[in-house]
């Protein structure tokens, strides 16, 4: 047989065994995954988010229903907003970037009222966000707070008239980024402007996202 109809045949043979080998090192990565967290405490619960209807920057409606994919991570922002909200963003788009693209992001306004569609839309884009990971959400107000203070138990509150045009931060609400699982389930609180909380949040949307509880 001559050389050249051996070649092809034993580098097939070698294009084999490195698939081979980059599947067992696939499997090891992800058995080892799951070694290091079956180990952990399950993550608490502290809470369900309650049903509602909104609206995404997309002009889309989304459902509470329709985030039952996976896990995402809700935080709570206003485009107009001076003050912290431009940090949590870009903190969340850190955070998606380190997290598996099952892991979605869903940003909602505390300023609905101001912040429609296209609005919301020019600011997401400012963060190079992703649309088909993160969604950023508004409607009418009554439903935005529910979702943020019977949902999530986070604070929510508009200054005073007379405050408000000197305030970089009209509104008032919390830093906190809230981790939910696939049911809908509150599973973790994480402080925006903190970095420790942060690479915990990133952590535990890993492990939800792998599959763990």
């Amino acid at each position: 047989m001559r050389d050249s109809e051996v070649a092809p045949a034993t580098r097939l043979h070698r294009l084999i065994w490195l698939s081979l080998g980059l599947v067992l090192a696939a499997v090891g990565v992800a058995a080892a995954w799951r070694l290091r967290t079956a180990h952990e405490p399950a993550l608490p619960i502290y809470g369900t988010v309650p049903a509602f209807t909104l609206v995404d920057r997309s002009g889309k409606t989304v459902r509470a229903a329709d985030l039952t994919r996976g896990p995402w991570i809700a935080d709570f922002i206003f485009t107009r907003c001076g003050g912290m909200c431009p940090g949590l963003t870009a903190t969340l788009a850190g955070v998606l970037r380190r997290t598996p693209p099952n892991v979605v992001g869903v940003s909602f306004t505390v300023d609905p009222e101001r912040d429609d569609p296209p609005t919301l839309q020019r600011y997401a884009q400012q963060f190079g966000a992703d649309p088909a990971r993160w969604l950023f959400l508004t409607g009418d107000r009554a439903t935005i707070e529910h979702v943020v203070r019977d949902g999530f138990r986070l604070s929510l509150a508009e200054l005073p008239p007379a405050e408000r045009d000197q305030s970089p931060e009209p509104i008032t609400h919390s830093d906190r980024f809230a981790l939910v699982d696939a049911e809908l389930r509150i599973r973790g609180y994480y402080h925006g402007q903190d970095a420790d909380a942060t690479a915990k949040l990133v952590h535990d949307a890993q492990r939800l996202a792998s599959g763990a509880s």
